[in-house]
């Protein structure tokens, strides 16, 4: 009798680490307070300027970013990911110019390409990088606590 019941509270004690939540550092490869898409061409795009002030992600575990600076991204659709990404791009569009930041890209797997300062001439752009779609500020776990305040005042926002 004994030993069952210390096979019960062992086998409980195992089942409960192994249901446990664990949290995992954001995946997200850049937070934005996006000022303005621009397509090109402007009806059905292949490329596309994201201009606001974005926090990038720095590849190695843990959560951090590098301070937010205004600048723009440019990117190409890559092949065989027209719609997805222009759906993306399109979500994207629909946040310019309001003021809430979102996420989109990946930490992990290739990066979000290179984040240009402003006063950098629009050429060669990079892939767009699909992850998990544009995502409001903070939907996977807490980041950190100035982060949309430094992306705000960065973008100039109130």
């Amino acid at each position: 009798m004994m030993r069952r019941s210390r096979f019960l509270v062992l086998a409980g004690l195992a089942l409960a680490v192994l249901v446990a939540p664990v949290k995992a550092s954001d995946p997200m490869g850049v937070y934005c307070v996006v000022e303005k898409v621009v397509f090109e061409p402007a009806d059905c795009p292949d490329r596309a300027q994201v201009w606001g002030a974005c926090a990038v992600a720095l590849p190695q575990p843990g959560g951090q970013f590098k301070a937010p600076a205004r600048g723009y991204f440019y990117y190409s659709i890559p092949t065989g990911k027209e719609d997805t990404v222009r759906a993306e791009w399109a979500d994207l569009k629909g946040v310019a110019g309001k003021g809430d930041a979102v996420g989109f890209g990946s930490r992990y797997g290739g990066g979000v390409g290179r984040f240009r300062p402003t006063t950098e001439a629009v050429a060669k752009p990079d892939p767009y990088p699909l992850n998990i779609g544009v995502v409001k500020l903070g939907k996977y776990g807490p980041l950190p606590a100035d982060l949309l305040e430094s992306l705000r005042k960065a973008a100039g926002v109130k």
